[in-house]
């Protein structure tokens, strides 16, 4: 009996009872997390090294309780966060967090699957199967993107993975064309607006570096990539006996959301045997509204394409969705099937198995937290969420408009502005201005902007996504701009 009073505050290993009430002090200290998160400074003010003082230097031998790891959540490990939900994170891009994506979360993590193939849940691989589908269908992608054609969906965990086996699905079809031989021939293509994950795709696809083309881009395009550059480059490597193979063009690239004309540019790989990859990571969920399906417009052209519900569509990260033409290509690549996997389902041929449309072999049900945002909310809730933030980030780029000392740098598409400070006649590093005025921001801890560098300039980027961002958050950030310019030109 003794022994059993001692037991009975154990945290077992999965007891239903026990769950309902851990899991119930958990949301309530998350739900005050949100309910106080403007308190915290939404840049970690920490120096590297500084939790390794805090945290004993071996793991307990004995239970603790969840009020005391809740307590040093609290004390220790959130002065050490950058707060990305923050209403005043206007850093890199959004990652969207949302009630839906969290309940989603929750459920996967309950059922806790491995759902590497049909079989292990049947569910997690036709639910994703057919969100995809309902996701396709709200972008308008055309029928072959579809799983009732030829290619179909698939939820990666990054854009950075996405285009990786697409990368392998295109380099293994031209082998099997040229030989494996022409390996260290193939070349790829992009702008050099592109993310820098294509780069490490292509190093991990064993393609020789130097033939990773990064075709220059200028304020002329509003630093989209020229089909002109792009059909010379091809001729040239043409030329030079190259095999040109594989083409990433971006909606909405990071540094200042250029859009590259894809019809253009998917005429020239189509009739050059080129694998045509979009990659709308960030900007992709905006294109769910009508208003902004046009920056679509020659996705009919594309072999894949891909975006981040994680990003900005208030789905929880990781959910990277990506669409093929032509499932066989990506299967053909990635397809393994050893004797202890073996079933009659896939043996078949009657179900999918996402394990071969992807680098690992398990994987989570993801789909859950993208099918209840997406019920949860609906298509027009999500239209909402993302119009709301491009509205406000009219509003900050009319406000920059409006002081003499800025100016916006490159047009505003979506729910990014790119502007910068203009310095006085006297100064000549104009660089290093915007460079401490980026660390004077930032070091406030009341908001967090990040910078890029666009023809030789620096550039500070505000982009409006947080889900509590509201416009007095948009008005306060830019009281602290203009206060810090004021500052900094007057020391000059």
């Amino acid at each position: 009996m003794e022994g059993e009073q001692q037991s009975s505050g154990i945290l077992r290993s999965m007891d239903a009872e026990q769950l309902r009430e851990h899991a119930h002090k958990m949301v309530d200290f998350i739900a005050d997390y949100y309910k106080t998160i403007e308190s915290f400074p939404v840049l970690s003010q920490v120096q590297p090294g500084y939790l390794e003082k805090l945290l004993p230097d071996s793991a307990p031998d004995y239970p603790e309780t969840l009020e005391h790891v809740l307590n040093d959540v609290q004390e220790k490990i959130l002065p050490g966060v950058t707060h990305w939900q923050s209403p005043n994170y206007f850093a890199y891009f959004p990652s969207n967090s949302s009630i839906a994506g969290f309940l989603g979360e929750m459920l996967s993590a309950g059922f806790n699957i491995v759902g590497f193939s049909w079989i292990t849940s049947p569910a997690a691989t036709e639910l994703e199967t057919i969100v995809l589908d309902w996701l396709a269908k709200a972008l308008k992608l055309p029928h072959d993107f579809h799983s009732t054609g030829q290619g179909g969906g698939v939820i990666q965990g990054t854009a950075s993975e996405a285009v990786l086996v697409v990368l392998l699905a295109a380099r293994d079809k031209i082998l099997r064309t040229v030989g494996k031989g022409a390996l260290p021939k193939l070349v790829t293509y992009a702008s050099d607006q592109t993310h820098s994950s294509l780069l490490k795709a292509c190093q991990i696809g064993g393609l020789n570096p130097e033939f990773c083309r990064s075709l220059k881009t200028d304020a002329s395009t509003n630093y989209a990539l020229s089909p002109e550059v792009f059909s010379e480059a091809v001729s040239r490597d043409i030329a030079s006996g190259l095999i040109p193979f594989f083409l990433c063009a971006t909606v909405g690239t990071t540094s200042s959301t250029a859009i590259d004309p894809l019809p253009e540019l998917g005429k020239i790989a189509k009739v050059k045997n080129i694998w045509f990859h979009v990659d709308a990571a960030y900007a992709g969920s905006a294109c769910v509204c009508p208003e902004y399906q046009h920056h679509l417009n020659g996705v009919d052209e594309a072999d894949s394409f891909n975006m981040n519900a994680h990003k900005w569509l208030l789905t929880n990260f990781d959910c990277s969705l990506l669409w093929v033409k032509d499932r066989s290509a990506l299967i053909q690549s990635l397809s393994t099937n050893p004797e202890y996997l073996k079933n009659k389902a896939s043996q078949g041929n009657m179900v999918i198995d996402y394990k071969d449309w992807q680098i690992p072999l398990g994987r989570r049900f993801r789909s859950l937290k993208l099918w209840m945002v997406m019920r949860l909310y609906g298509l027009e809730g999500l239209r909402n969420h993302t119009r709301n933030h491009i509205n406000l980030a009219a509003y900050f780029e009319d406000l920059v408009g409006q002081d003499p000392r800025f100016k916006v740098v490159t047009p505003r598409t979506f729910s990014l502005v790119c502007f910068r400070l203009l310095p006085p006649a006297n100064t000549e590093d104009t660089n290093k201005l915007n460079r401490d005025l980026l660390d004077s921001v930032n070091s406030t801890g009341s908001v967090f902007i990040t910078h890029t560098v666009l023809s030789g300039q620096f550039i500070l980027r505000f982009a409006v996504g947080a889900p509590l961002t509201e416009q007095r958050h948009v008005d306060a950030a830019w009281r602290i701009l203009q206060e810090k310019a004021t500052a900094l030109l007057g020391s000059l």
